[in-house]
């Protein structure tokens, strides 16, 4: 039977779903959009005005000086409203939508907490490899000359490498759920002795089931510590969580909408006498398509995808479960630094991924949930920019 439900936030469409998820779901747009938007046909955003900026936060200089190297001036709002009370030992819940600068938010000041003193040690949990990654670049950066060590705990890479980092004690580790479990039944890991713990993208974490984990990993952490929490959403489980996990915490959240209003979204209807690839393909060859994000269901079509567009002239690469994660590094950073124009994926790539300048993301195969989908074209229109999301139905 055929279930409608009204979408959060402002996006005018409905959304349907029935029992086959990815495979019968479609976004009815209102009359009178045009199916392939122009950029230029976004609606103005309001502009956060900050309270502080960067060179105000009580912060060592040398911090200073890498936040104004990476060409940071104003905070986010989630960076203007978290990192006071971060600083002053507070838990924090923080409710923010994807591309809003909250690894920024916590990492700076946890880097000068660790800074002025050494004896500090930060745990982070995130819940793909993708996104402990970056997260571990980013405190790279923030961090440079600063003599902060760090180490990255994630499957698909070596754990002899992973276990001789910890060895040396770091300042940091940041690391998968699964991984980390792994790590302190090995008896490499001792949660005991971090000061503060971070836990990022906890519904989805939750909603790929490492919600007993995570409880886990809660029960082996010191009384005393401070605790920050992130998350998108709080659902039932997800609150069940919040519970255990910090004591009389300030809730920051600047989620105003599930959908940011500076992504236009539409569809692309393909009827049955039209070939799927090429209208994609009249889609990539447009003027504008600068940067394009492409999502699939299986790791097969991704791939197969990938291939035929390659075979038609096109700089495109592919990460998914069947790519190793070097392999998967690889194609991203090539993404990053435009060495390929198109990087077409499963929604491994969906959660997290902070990528400049995505002009376009093209669900070529529908996403599972409405849920998936929001996360799906959180990949472009990220820090204020424009960008447009199209789905194939």
């Amino acid at each position: 039977m055929r279930q409608r439900f009204r979408p959060r936030g402002n996006l005018k469409r409905w959304f349907y779903s029935t029992e086959k998820p990815g495979q019968d779901i479609v976004w009815a747009i209102t009359a009178g959009k045009q199916q392939n938007p122009s950029p230029n046909s976004l609606s103005k955003q309001e502009i956060y005005t900050p309270e502080y900026k960067f060179e105000d936060f009580a912060i060592a200089s040398e911090l200073k000086s890498n936040i104004a190297n990476k060409k940071y001036v104003c905070p986010t709002p989630i960076q203007d409203k978290a990192i006071p009370p971060i600083l002053k030992g507070a838990d924090i819940i923080g409710i923010a939508n994807t591309g809003t600068g909250k690894t920024a938010a916590f990492l700076i000041p946890l880097i000068n907490k660790s800074f002025m003193n050494r004896s500090q040690k930060t745990l982070i949990i995130a819940p793909t490899r993708e996104l402990s990654l970056q997260i571990y670049g980013q405190l790279t950066e923030f961090a440079r000359g600063m003599a902060i060590t760090s180490a990255i705990c994630i499957g698909g890479a070596s754990y002899l490498k992973q276990k001789r980092d910890l060895l040396h004690n770091p300042n940091f580790v940041i690391g998968t759920p699964g991984r980390i479990k792994d790590l302190i039944g090995q008896k490499c890991l001792d949660l005991s002795q971090f000061n503060n713990v971070v836990l990022d993208e906890v519904d989805r974490m939750v909603d790929i089931g490492f919600i007993a984990d995570i409880k886990y990993f809660i029960s082996l952490l010191p009384v005393n510590r401070q605790s920050l929490f992130f998350s998108a959403t709080i659902s039932t489980k997800v609150n069940e969580i919040i519970q255990t996990f910090v004591k009389n915490p300030i809730t920051i959240s600047v989620k105003e909408n599930d959908i940011i209003e500076n992504i236009n979204q539409d569809i692309v209807k393909i009827s049955n006498n039209q070939n799927k690839i090429d209208k994609l393909h009249d889609l990539l060859i447009q003027e504008g398509f600068n940067k394009v994000l492409i999502f699939g269901r299986t790791k097969r079509s991704v791939q197969r995808l990938t291939n035929e567009l390659s075979s038609r002239g096109f700089r495109a690469g592919a990460i998914h479960g069947n790519k190793s994660q070097s392999q998967r590094q690889k194609m991203l950073g090539m993404f990053r630094e435009n060495q390929i124009k198109i990087l077409l994926a499963t929604d491994v790539a969906s959660r997290g991924l902070d990528i400049e300048d995505v002009s376009h993301v093209i669900n070529y195969d529908l996403p599972a949930s409405y849920d998936d989908y929001i996360h799906r074209i959180g990949r472009t229109g990220r820090m204020n920019k424009k960008g447009v999301a199209l789905t194939f139905v």
